[in-house]
């Protein structure tokens, strides 16, 4: 038998292994295998498809253990594996190497074999390699961890490399399991003094020898009637006595101290308790939603900020909760899961978890195998996800539906989860719910046609009216010069009077940093970043100039290197920027920015969103990270700093994504209570996008933006295929991208667009090219419009000129 199997790195193709027949009852596919790859490398692969044919052409190495005795994921899974490399063509040992935790890929360590035909004779080595010689003699083999330790230092390869080469010994690749369980030390009373009068009685001739030991006793005895059994950390803490104090009652047979396994996840008790009623407009909503799941398996919820969407979703929940079912919720960003998780885990308890790439290697491991058994039935996640085994998966809720960061950028594979969630519910059986306040163009297209049901709802919860749009001109007259303000007179008397009623102000601003450029007054010259193409942002906090591309970081420069001046002028403003100057303004105001720069680690925006919901701040200001889907009851106002940024770029998108953005951002003003203020800055506010957000009017601009996409061919009437070339050479990177083009013109001529420099056309001193393909929706077209571009990048990587050139392929980019 033989088995093909997935290896997590980027290969063409899966490689085919021979079962031993040792192993041939324990086979099957979605079990990890060990398997050598290459002269010496060893891999935790998994099994595809088992078959009696061998491969043709070359003979199978054999596998060399099964590592599970059940798989890890389900056919499922590995269907959907495949239909993302085929889709967005990329290998599918990439799409392993995304979708398994860390630490159920293993990794190859490198092992040294002592070499017996070597003999004793050490005098030819200096005193490093003596160590590990003496080492490798008595243990016949160390692992390089080992000879770290030995040496004690990191730096090892030298006296490795030396040691190989004069034969005393040889190196081996074995897998090293990398996840590991979590112990701890549980204190609980000796089974004889279980009984409440042998308890009494060692309390009652206990002597004032040992004061500090009874103290520890009675604590134990405090926190255990909440528990059996105490760990010894918290029972340490809470009592303020030592491991010396407690070691001497275990010694004495009183407490028994054990050892056990803990999960690192910890659930709340498995409940259903839904505690609210859906308005007539929201009970409406779901019948209609419900009709249209059973005629379609996709259903797109259409309802304005804060109509009560989430309410929904909890009741469609709860109906597959009490079936038995597993729930996908999918949120674009990890920052919306932290708000979410609280209203869920209301309704639901030790039901829901949530999973995403913050958690350690061991948490996503524990919560893999807790989803795969079947421990977890909903699941609250970002695009990663997508990929947990679930065993019983009946609905899947893809929230903020038109957000591009469900489209993976880097590294490989580029997926869009919303795509790729479609198809594995297709897989599973389930039905999606697709649910925003601004549908993507593409989704409400779907729904227009009829392969997508439709369901919209245009009040908000509660009759809460929609916020007021008020514009300000960003220039103001001063003087007689025209001056362009960060905040406007209008804004900033609104900002006063809104915390004056102990109300909160949301400040929206799409840069991060203290100031997006700086310029010399004298010359005009701009700091550009040494390895990109792109201007330095200033972060005044660290004092530093920062490439947002390769994240290099430079001195502030005092003068100018092309003439000597020091007259810096700083152009445009981030969010660093505003937070000093609103600090300026309102120095008895608290404020706090949300952007990249300030919320690190698993826990920091859950930490600042819990602030801003307790009113410990009276002003946020943020980037995107503000605008979708959080719920804050006092907002009473919510400024767009800079309409015009939103606006000016070179996008097909960037009137939608304009509109989604500065909708979304207004939505979160006046969710309760009163009606909210949304104060829109900008300097060309005739503009139609700005009027459409005045009037929070969806259709106008879904009816603008498919006209012109019908024209200009732009999806949702085309795919588009974008391949990038990247190589040091310039022109060694034009030649690949024209080398490839001319291949794809002689098929393709009217779809191809390019080679062309994109606007930043220099990244960590790679110059880059670009081809673009605009393919009609033609499923035998792009079929074979794939199998060309990796011919032609074929015949490029056997071009000797060419094949150091790196090609990048992104499907529907974003």
């Amino acid at each position: 038998m033989f088995a093909e199997v997935i290896i997590p790195i980027p290969i063409p193709k899966t490689y085919t292994y021979l079962i031993p027949p040792s192993m041939e009852s324990a086979a099957m596919p979605g079990v990890r295998v060990e398997v050598s790859f290459g002269k010496k490398k060893r891999y935790a692969g998994v099994i595809k498809s088992i078959s009696n044919d061998p491969p043709k052409g070359f003979e199978p190495k054999s596998i060399i253990q099964i590592l599970d005795p059940e798989p890890i994921i389900y056919q499922e899974q590995l269907l959907l594996w495949n239909w993302i490399a085929n889709y967005y063509m990329c290998s599918e040992g990439e799409v392993m190497a995304a979708a398994l935790p860390t630490h159920l890929k293993l990794s190859s360590e490198t092992i040294l074999i002592w070499n017996e035909e070597y003999g004793e004779d050490f005098s030819n080595l200096d005193d490093k390699e003596y160590l590990v010689a003496e080492g490798l003699l008595l243990k016949k083999e160390l692992k390089l961890e080992e000879v770290q330790d030995i040496l004690d230092a990191t730096h090892v390869y030298p006296v490795v490399k030396s040691l190989l080469d004069k034969k005393l010994c040889f190196a081996w690749e074995s897998l090293k399991e990398r996840y590991t369980v979590k112990k701890e030390i549980f204190i609980r009373l000796h089974p004889s003094f279980q009984n409440e009068d042998a308890l009494a009685e060692l309390l009652n001739q206990w002597n004032n020898k040992a004061p500090k030991q009874l103290e520890l006793l009675l604590a134990y005895l405090h926190l255990q009637k909440t528990s059996n059994a105490v760990k010894q950390s918290e029972l340490l803490k809470k009592s303020g006595a030592t491991s010396a104090q407690l070691k001497g009652l275990i010694e004495k047979g009183i407490l028994v101290a054990s050892k056990e396994e803990v999960d690192r996840v910890q659930l709340k008790s498995k409940d259903v308790h839904i505690d609210f009623q859906l308005s007539a407009t929201q009970e409406t909503a779901m019948q209609q939603i419900k009709s249209a799941l059973n005629e379609k398996n996709i259903c797109l919820l259409h309802g304005v900020t804060s109509s009560g969407k989430t309410l929904l979703y909890i009741k469609l929940i709860e109906e597959q909760i009490r079936q038995g079912k597993q729930v996908l919720y999918l949120l674009p960003e990890i920052a919306l899961t932290a708000q979410i998780i609280r209203r869920l885990e209301k309704h639901f308890g030790g039901y829901i978890a949530i999973y995403h790439s913050k958690f350690n290697p061991n948490e996503r491991v524990e919560l893999w195998n807790k989803v795969k058994k079947g421990e977890i039935r909903i699941v609250l996640g970002a695009r990663s996800s997508l990929f947990l085994p679930f065993s019983n998966l009946s609905l899947i809720i893809i929230d903020e539906e038109q957000d591009a960061s469900f489209k993976q950028q880097e590294p490989s594979p580029k997926y869009n989860a919303r795509d790729a969630a479609l198809y594995y519910a297709q897989q599973c059986k389930a039905k999606v719910i697709l649910g925003s306040a601004t549908p993507s163009v593409e989704s409400y297209a779907q729904a227009m046609n009829g392969k997508y049901g439709l369901v919209e709802l245009f009040e908000r919860y509660g009759g809460v009216e929609l916020p007021s749009i008020e514009l300000a001109d960003l220039r103001a007259i001063e003087g007689n010069k025209t001056v362009r303000k960060i905040i406007t007179d209008h804004l900033k008397e609104a900002i006063e009077q809104t915390v004056q009623q102990k109300k909160q102000v949301i400040l929206f601003q799409n840069r991060r940093g203290y100031a997006p450029y700086k310029i010399c007054g004298t010359c005009g010259h701009i700091p550009h970043c040494e390895q990109c193409d792109v201007t330095l942002t200033y972060h005044k906090l660290q004092h530093k100039l920062q490439c947002h591309y390769c994240g290099t970081n430079y001195p502030v420069f005092q003068t100018c290197i092309a003439c000597g001046s020091a007259n810096w002028v700083e152009k445009n403003f981030g969010t660093e920027k505003v937070e000093e100057l609103l600090e300026e303004m309102f120095p008895d105001f608290t404020i706090a920015r949300m952007d990249v720069d300030t919320v690190k680690g698993k826990t920091a925006h859950d930490e600042l969103i819990r602030n801003f919901e307790q009113q410990r701040m009276d002003i946020l200001v943020g980037t995107q990270m503000v605008v979708k889907g959080l719920d804050f009851e006092h907002v009473a106002l919510v400024g767009i700093l800079d309409a015009d940024g939103l606006l000016s770029f070179t996008d097909f998108r960037v009137n939608e994504r304009a509109f989604q953005l500065m909708e979304q951002v207004s939505g979160r003003a006046g969710r309760r209570g009163d009606r909210g203020r949304v104060i829109i800055q900008g300097t060309n506010l005739k503009h139609p996008v700005i009027e459409w957000v005045v009037s929070h009017d969806y259709k106008s601009m879904y009816e603008k933006e498919i006209a012109s996409r019908q024209i200009f061919h732009y999806p949702p009437y085309t795919r588009i295929i974008q391949l990038f070339f990247r190589h040091a050479d310039k022109g060694r990177t034009l030649d690949a991208a024209s080398f490839v083009a001319n291949r794809l013109s002689t098929v393709f001529a009217d779809y191809l667009i390019g080679p062309a420099e994109p606007v930043i056309n220099r990244i960590r001193n790679k110059y880059i090219y670009e081809i673009l393909l605009k393919l009609p929706r033609d499923s035998e077209k792009n079929t074979r419009a794939r199998i060309l571009i990796q011919q032609a990048l074929l015949m490029m990587q056997s071009e000797a000129t060419l094949k150091s050139v790196h090609v990048q392929i992104n499907v529907d980019p974003q």
